[in-house]
């Protein structure tokens, strides 16, 4: 069952999704050569408590991290600590907020210094297929349209969309109905409705799409080896097309102070 929110519902997500864009742009400016993933995950921390919210990610399920941190050929769920940055690096950083009860996800991959063009060529496909799947979350539209959007955009440039990952609701909790693929065929799944909320995350690959587990139960790797790249917004439908209600930047579409 896909749970509509309220307006009001929706502003306070809003809010959390303020502080999730403000630990991403301050989490962007930390990563660099010599600092550890441990090190992001305290200052998140920090940040995240300041602003009045708690990290939803840590006790999840035991995950012990305020944040995720996933490098080079991780895709997700990496749980920070020892691992230093070094130039080069590709990193993925996903952070969720709990805010008065609702909570906000979002996700962005970072170089570590001066990307190479692969490097950059993923992160920018990851982000437009991003964009062509909230440019879906509109009233009317299925929910196939939003995950179509992400496979046609990525696969185009040439990079790996993965299969056995998942987007999904967001609300009350970090994990609600339904699940959202970033691959498959357009015009099929539920109809989009006002007050649906989704985190879309597209998990993509410079090589093939297979990944696998790590040793310590929460991290997935690509199988080949290969660089990935995640990128997250939590979006609403409504009648005036999609919010996106972890907008970075100034004020703008899911802006609420």
């Amino acid at each position: 069952m896909i749970v509509r929110k309220t307006e009001a519902e929706l502003d306070t997500m809003a809010r959390a999704g303020r502080i999730v864009a403000d630990t991403l742009d301050l989490l962007e400016r930390e990563a660099r050569p010599g600092v550890t993933t441990g090190d992001l995950d305290r200052t998140a921390e920090e940040f995240i408590t300041s602003r009045g919210g708690s990290p939803t990610f840590k006790g999840y399920r035991g995950f012990p991290g305020s944040i995720c941190t996933s490098p080079n050929a991780m895709v997700v769920h990496g749980i920070p600590g020892p691992y230093r940055l070094s130039e080069g690096d590709l990193l993925s950083i996903d952070v969720g907020v709990t805010l008065d009860g609702y909570v906000a996800d979002s996700a962005i991959t970072v170089t570590i210094g001066e990307p190479t063009k692969q490097a950059a060529d993923l992160i920018e496909a990851c982000n437009l297929g991003l964009q062509a799947a909230i440019e879906q979350c509109r009233e009317g539209r299925r929910l196939g349209d939003v995950s179509h959007a992400v496979q046609e955009v990525v696969e185009a440039r040439g990079f790996g969309v993965v299969r056995s990952l998942v987007g999904h609701g967001v609300g009350r909790s970090m994990h609600e109905d339904p699940q959202i693929p970033n691959y498959g065929p357009p015009g099929r799944g539920p109809k989009l409705a006002a007050g649906m909320v989704f985190a879309i995350e597209p998990m993509i690959t410079a090589g093939d799409y297979d990944v696998e587990g790590g040793s310590d139960g929460w991290a997935v790797f690509t199988r080949d080896g290969s660089l990935a790249a995640h990128c997250e917004h939590t979006v609403a439908v409504t009648a005036n097309g999609p919010r996106v209600l972890t907008y970075r930047g100034p004020k703008g579409p899911g802006e609420a102070r």
